[in-house]
């Protein structure tokens, strides 16, 4: 297995385009089982999760290339009905191919869900979402079952899962008459679901609100869409700047989607500038961040759970104490034993981490357990005195495109070997 190995201590200088959202692409190419034609879907991540989601398409029988940056997915052979266990297990949100493939074949055989371990994750807010749209859906033996063709309903979510809406919507798209989805998500990966149903010919609007409406039976037809910057991979950047000091443009990623964080930071002494596609950030190496007021993890347009693990690592050597209250998932601080191995000072209560900031961190040798927890490793070394051995990079290559090339490109002395 590699190992990164990181020397800190060293300022972030310079910029970077970020890659392309793997919460975005992740839908949509489960969404590309919805059309018989060709969906080109340019600045495609290279990640671990995208190699999973092609390898179900292809089981299904999809045909998927890839021409630089873009991948091409042609679905019109597809005819597959199930995935099995060794597949759904290879990403967290496989979940999402029930949805359309209950659209597309009136009928789905799946196993429950892998991936990083963060808590509980029921997908019974997916599952109640295809029930309401007339699907037959059953549990049994770690087997869950879908028959029937959707048709139209009104999908009422107990929480704004995104999973579950995104689910919804697929599905939706290919159900007999018109879905109204209520409490829905509304993060930016949502709407760009929305734009992609609708350059293919799909009638959904409502997207980044709190219902959303599909206008279901339209056959759908071929497209092609650039994937949006991915902006927990441009908070886990800024945060390695905020840590390890420097000045950074990052290209391709709407600030709107990132104002908690970058709101944040700037409470704590950092410089933001933003533009229509890029956030210039600087923080001075000869002034420490200051604490922040209690910062609770929320679904958007509140802060990303995504961002807490990267952006506490931040936050280790701030002066005072910060508070981050998780509310999304219960096992979501897998990454403070080892900010603790590298000195930070770390307690938890509940669903609280108490960070109060020390003078420095040191190197270590230390293991990411899940993707943004070994974000936030990388983030803490950057800032460390001395060498920090990271493994467990198979988390961190689900969802960071070269991570090590990211930080590298910009100074840091960082190496996968």
């Amino acid at each position: 297995m590699s190992v990164m190995y990181i020397q800190g201590g060293v300022p972030l200088e310079g910029e970077w385009q970020v890659q392309g959202a793997k919460n975005s692409v992740l839908p949509i190419l489960a969404g590309c089982l919805l059309t018989r034609e060709p969906v080109a879907i340019a600045n495609c991540p290279r990640l671990s999760d995208v190699e999973a989601a092609v390898d179900i398409l292809h089981h299904l029988g999809a045909r998927c290339t890839w021409e630089g940056d873009t991948l091409v997915v042609d679905a019109a052979g597809a005819c597959g009905t199930s995935i099995d266990e060794g597949r759904m297990r290879a990403m967290r949100s496989s979940i999402i191919f029930l949805g359309p493939l209950a659209a597309r074949m009136g009928e789905a055989t799946l196993t429950y869900p892998g991936g990083c371990e963060l808590g509980p994750r029921p997908i019974d807010l997916h599952l109640a979402a295809l029930r309401e749209m007339g699907c037959r859906v059953e549990e049994a033996d770690g087997l869950i079952t879908c028959m029937g063709k959707p048709r139209g309903g009104v999908v009422s979510l107990a929480f704004p899962s995104v999973g579950a809406t995104e689910n919804a919507m697929l599905c939706a798209v290919g159900a007999r008459g018109d879905t109204t989805i209520v409490n829905a998500a509304r993060e930016p990966e949502i709407v760009q679901l929305q734009e992609f149903l609708n350059l293919l010919g799909g009638k959904v609007w409502g997207a980044g609100g709190s219902v959303i409406t599909i206008q279901g039976g339209h056959q759908l037809h071929g497209g092609h869409i650039s994937i949006l910057g991915d902006r927990i991979v441009a908070a886990t950047l800024l945060s390695g700047v905020a840590a390890a000091g420097g000045e950074v443009q990052v290209q391709g990623v709407d600030w709107r989607h990132l104002s908690t964080v970058l709101q944040l930071f700037e409470q704590a002494g950092c410089r933001v500038r933003s533009g229509t596609r890029s956030i210039w950030f600087r923080r001075r190496r000869d002034t420490p961040m200051r604490a922040a007021p209690p910062i609770r993890t929320a679904p958007y347009p509140g802060f990303p759970t995504d961002a807490q693990a990267p952006v506490m690592a931040a936050f280790a050597t701030a002066r005072g104490t910060t508070i981050f209250q998780e509310t999304i998932f219960s096992r979501r601080f897998g990454h403070v034993p080892g900010l603790r191995a590298m000195g930070a000072d770390i307690s938890l209560h509940g669903g609280g981490a108490w960070v109060r900031g020390v003078s420095g961190l040191h190197g270590a040798q230390v293991t990411a357990t899940d993707l943004r927890g070994g974000g936030a490793l990388a983030v803490a070394a950057l800032s460390a005195q001395g060498e920090t051995q990271l493994s467990g990079l198979e988390h961190i290559d689900r969802g960071y495109e070269r991570l090590e090339e990211m930080f590298g490109r910009l100074g840091a002395q960082i190496q996968r070997r």
